[in-house]
Order: structure tokens, then C-alpha cells, then sequence
């Protein structure tokens, strides 16, 4: 893993001395900036060129920049592939009915549920963003919920006794919406160290029109926005000795940063494995994330979860008519899986430009790659386009203490709740062509990039700090950066 995380007074003088000598002439600035660089300003040239790399995604990788470029099949399927890959687009994009229904393939909507398709959220494959108002129809938000103690099952939150593991705000028409949530921000100010103020929303959640009475009074509950989707294949086929190679949870190397693994219930296994999947890194295959959303979002049941997402109180919900059983055959559940593994991951852009150079190496600088690991190998994949692929999605899949202002407060295995999985930044700066907004972190709280890092704390304190105390010049290197990926 990539290091360097602080800059004497002196070097950053100097640096932006170097940078300030070049200006309006960028081939000058270009060689100061590596001149500095050479005298141990920073990190290396080397360095910043190891990860100024287009092929994020290694062979899978596609040069896109519109509306479709989280959508696109990975460049190195073969045809046969590329068919299957769009017979899971099909089911991952089309809405599903409630049963019965002419259209067998994919009637079982609900009962109870927060989206019609996998695309209601995750639109084009991508990042959703909070509802604007409380008439907001759009999707994406969720609210988990739990109560204190652990599932003697499966290790994991227990429920809501009333409401089970997750608030569902739809229903088919025989059955009751278990309730809606209700968003306030309030504004938090704060000052970068040059004098330029910045605004921070901090959400503050409620729930009404609760159908069922109220909930548990220890109730925990967690809001996680729906993700942009494209890599998961590639994420899956990191080793779990690399991933566990980076775990630091005593913090033994001293460096403020103290990864850990979330040990979670495989349910195809039945035993416990490796958690790199979902807000906490609290799935852990690529299969049961899928069959998992189905199951709670759209309340379609699989294979690998057969019954009714109906808590035992709700009898409406419990004897609504189903759609087969299950809902969604292992076949056609195969055929997302596949889908979802070789989406492609978009291209690093502007590669050759020397505010993103710099960028990059502020990015070292602050030690922000102590999670946000750029480079991986994957290893051996059951799909072949997905091995050996050097990639660059900038996660160590590891939980991370943010601090009290992004914790939820609610356990979820060996996930703290304060504790968040390190998310992937490759396509970060596409985000706005795909969605048409700029929402980042679990509850889409932070408006842009910037807001995104200040919101920074814990761990992620020194890294959050050293942007703070850029300049103006800094700060829109790095944002260059970032927004390139």
C-alpha cells in the first residue's frame, strides 16, 4: 500500500512555490511540480504515475463518459457472454408485477416493498440520491432497523419484532405500507484554513404514518443509499488473503488507521466468511447482495431466500398471493449475477493533464490511499474475464472507524456503529453524466466531493484535515483528481 501522509510547513511553501513559479506556463509548472517531488516533498513520481492509469478496470474497462457509462458489458466478453449479459440486463432493468400475472417470468412484486426493479434505485446502474422533498418520487433511500442483541442464527441484527429488518414504504394493493421516513437537514458550518467557509448537511430522520404501531423503543435503524453497481465482479475476485493482508485492528503500525474485517453469514455456505459487500461489508458474495436486495427491496423471493419478506404480526402481508416459489428461479437469478459481475468499470480520463498529476500526488499526500487502496489483482473467477485483471477501484473493503458525525449507531455483525466498508471511488467523476446529481456518502448527505471529505472524521480525521488546510489551488487539484477517476 501506497504511504506519505503529512507535509512539513516548510515543504508545502515550498511546493506552492514551485507550483506558483509555473503558472500560465504548463509545461513549467509540470516539471516543478515533479522537481519537488524529487527533493521528498512528496510522494514520487513513480508513485503519482502508478496510479494515473486509464484501464481502472483492467481488460473489462470501456471508454465511456455519457449516460450509459456504467451500463456497458465488460470489453472482453466474448459473444456468448454479451447474450447473457443481456438477458440479466433484462431482469435487473424491467419493473415486476404483483402475482398473478400474464407475465409469469416476473410477477411476485411484495408484498410489501421499496422498489418495482433493481433499476428503480440504482438507475442506469448507478448512485442513487436522498428524495428532495417529502413528495420526492424518486428511490433509493432505505432504512434498515434493528433491535439490541444478535441473531443466534446467523451472527447478524435481529430484527424489529413489528417491522422487521427493514422499513417498507410500497405494498401491493391487498396489503398496508409499513410507513415512510421523513428527512430535516440542519446546516453545519465550518472553515477551510485559507478563511473560504464551506455548509454541511447533517440529516435528522423520523418515520410516520407507521401502519403497525410503533416500533421497538431501542429501535436502531440505519439509512444506506443504493450504489452505483458496476465493478462488484471485479471486487469479488480480489483474493480474501489480500484483503485480509491490510486488516490493522489494533493499529500496530501506529498510523491512525485500523481496518478490520466484517465476518458475516453466508447463507449458500451456512457458515460465516469474509464480508465485502453493502455499506458495512456486511454480505458476502455477490450472489447473496442480489438475492438479498431482491428479497428486501422488491420482496421477490430466490433460492437462496425463500420465504416471504413478511414479519409474523403482518398477516395481510403473510397470506397475499406469491408468485411461485421462488419467485425468481436459480437460472434467471444466475443471469443478473452474471449481468451485475461484468459491468464494466469507465476509464480514468484527462490522465496527461498536470492539475490531475498533482492532484494525485495531494491525494498520497494525504493519506487518503491508506483506505482508499488504488491498486488490486484479482485472482481466479469463475467468470474468465474477471481473472488476473490488475484494477484500480481505490478500496480496501475494510471497516473503518468515520467518527460520531456518520455513525448510525446499529451494529451489523463485527461492523460498529460507527464503522463503514471503505467505498470504491473509480467512476466517482461520472456520476453527474450518469444520475444527474453529485450526492456521495451512505445517505447521500454530502452534496459534492468536498462535502464528501469534510465529512471525514475518525480514521479519516488526518486525511480530512490535510484538505482542510490546503489552498484554494490544492483542494481543486485534488477535487481534479478525484473527478477523473
Amino acid at each position: 500500500m501506497l504511504s506519505g501522509r503529512t507535509v512539513s510547513a516548510r515543504k508545502s511553501a515550498l511546493l506552492r512555490y514551485g507550483l506558483a513559479i509555473g503558472l500560465g506556463v504548463v509545461a513549467l509548472a509540470a516539471l516543478g511540480w515533479w522537481l519537488l517531488l524529487d527533493a521528498r516533498s512528496g510522494p514520487s513520481e513513480a508513485e503519482i504515475t502508478a496510479i494515473l492509469q486509464t484501464q481502472l478496470g483492467g481488460d473489462t474497462t470501456v471508454v465511456s463518459t455519457n449516460r450509459n457509462s456504467f451500463a456497458l458489458a465488460a470489453a472482453n466478453l466474448n459473444s456468448a457472454e454479451r447474450l447473457t449479459f443481456e438477458i440479466g440486463d433484462s431482469f435487473f432493468t424491467q419493473n415486476w408485477v404483483t402475482a398473478p400475472a400474464s407475465t409469469e417470468a416476473r410477477d411476485g412484486l411484495g408484498p410489501t416493498f421499496n422498489a418495482q426493479s433493481c433499476s428503480s434505485c440504482h438507475t442506469l446502474d448507478g448512485r442513487a440520491q436522498p428524495p428532495l422533498d417529502a413528495d420526492d418520487p424518486e428511490r433509493g433511500l432505505l432504512f434498515r432497523f434493528s433491535v439490541p442483541g444478535v441473531d443466534a442464527a446467523t451472527g447478524g441484527p435481529l430484527p424489529d419484532p413489528v417491522y422487521g429488518g427493514q422499513l417498507q414504504d410500497r405494498a401491493i394493493l391487498t396489503v398496508q405500507p409499513e410507513g415512510r421516513f421523513l428527512i430535516n437537514y440542519r446546516e453545519v458550518t465550518g472553515t477551510y484554513e485559507d478563511g473560504t467557509p464551506y455548509t454541511l448537511l447533517d440529516p435528522e430522520y423520523s418515520f410516520a404514518d407507521l401502519a403497525f404501531g410503533p416500533t421497538h423503543p431501542d429501535l436502531m435503524f440505519s439509512p444506506r443509499i443504493a450504489p452505483a453497481v458496476f465493478g462488484a465482479g471485479l471486487l469479488e475476485a480480489i483474493p480474501e488473503s489480500t484483503i485480509m493482508a491490510s486488516t490493522d485492528p489494533d493499529d500496530s503500525d501506529d498510523d491512525g488507521i485500523s481496518g478490520r474485517a466484517n465476518m458475516v453469514w453466508d447463507v449458500r455456505k451456512g457458515s460465516t466468511e469474509l464480508g465485502r459487500f453493502g455499506w458495512k461489508a456486511n454480505v458476502p458474495t455477490l450472489e447473496q447482495q442480489i438475492a438479498g436486495a431482491f428479497h428486501g427491496d422488491i420482496g421477490i423471493t430466490s433460492p437462496l431466500f425463500q420465504s416471504e419478506n413478511c414479519p409474523a404480526d403482518q398477516t395481510d402481508c403473510q397470506n397475499a398471493i406469491k408468485g411461485g416459489v421462488p419467485e425468481i428461479p436459480a437460472d434467471r437469478l444466475a443471469k443478473v449475477l452474471f449481468y451485475q459481475r461484468t459491468l464494466a468499470v469507465p476509464a480514468m480520463r484527462d490522465v496527461e493533464d498536470p492539475q490531475v498529476s498533482q492532484g494525485a500526488a495531494l491525494f498520497l499526500q494525504a493519506g487518503c490511499n491508506a483506505c482508499h487502496t488504488p491498486r488490486h489483482t484479482t485472482g481466479q473467477h469463475e467468470v474468465p474475464a474477471l481473472t488476473g485483471q490488475m484494477i484500480f477501484p481505490y478500496t480496501d473493503l475494510l471497516l473503518h472507524d468515520m467518527g460520531p458525525g456518520l455513525a448510525d449507531g446499529r451494529p451489523d455483525f463485527l461492523a460498529k456503529g460507527n464503522e463503514w466498508r471503505t467505498p470504491p471511488l473509480w467512476g466517482i467523476g461520472l456520476i453527474e453524466n450518469v444520475n444527474n446529481h453529485t450526492r456521495l456518502l451512505h445517505d447521500g448527505r454530502a452534496r459534492d466531493i468536498a462535502e464528501a471529505i469534510l465529512w471525514h472524521d475518525g480514521e479519516g480525521l488526518a486525511a480530512r484535515e490535510a484538505f482542510r488546510k490546503m489552498t484554494r489551488e490544492e483542494r481543486e487539484a485534488l477535487l481534479r483528481f478525484l473527478e477523473s477517476l
